[in-house]
């Protein structure tokens, strides 16, 4: 199975590298750009029985190490290779 999971501030949270691209965007002339944020991805091949097996485990490892629930939130997708 193919994972990829996006993991992004929580709204309310700071995000200075949003700003700072924001900043640069505009710099650039880009000036109708506004609320810029800044997340990662990370994709990954996974080995599951199936694809319920397959989602319960990036759940478990969104919750556990990808992401900081305090304050970011994730979204994940799981597929065939």
């Amino acid at each position: 199975m193919k994972a990829t999971v996006h993991v992004f501030l929580k709204p309310g949270v700071l995000d200075v590298q949003g700003k700072a691209v924001e900043a640069a965007l505009h710099g650039l002339g880009w000036t109708g750009v506004s609320h810029a944020r800044v997340g990662r991805i990370i994709a990954f091949d996974l080995a599951a029985a199936d694809r319920a097996a397959a989602e319960a485990q990036v759940k478990a490892m969104c919750e556990r190490l990808l992401a900081n629930p305090v304050i970011e939130s994730w979204r994940a997708e799981v597929g065939e290779a």
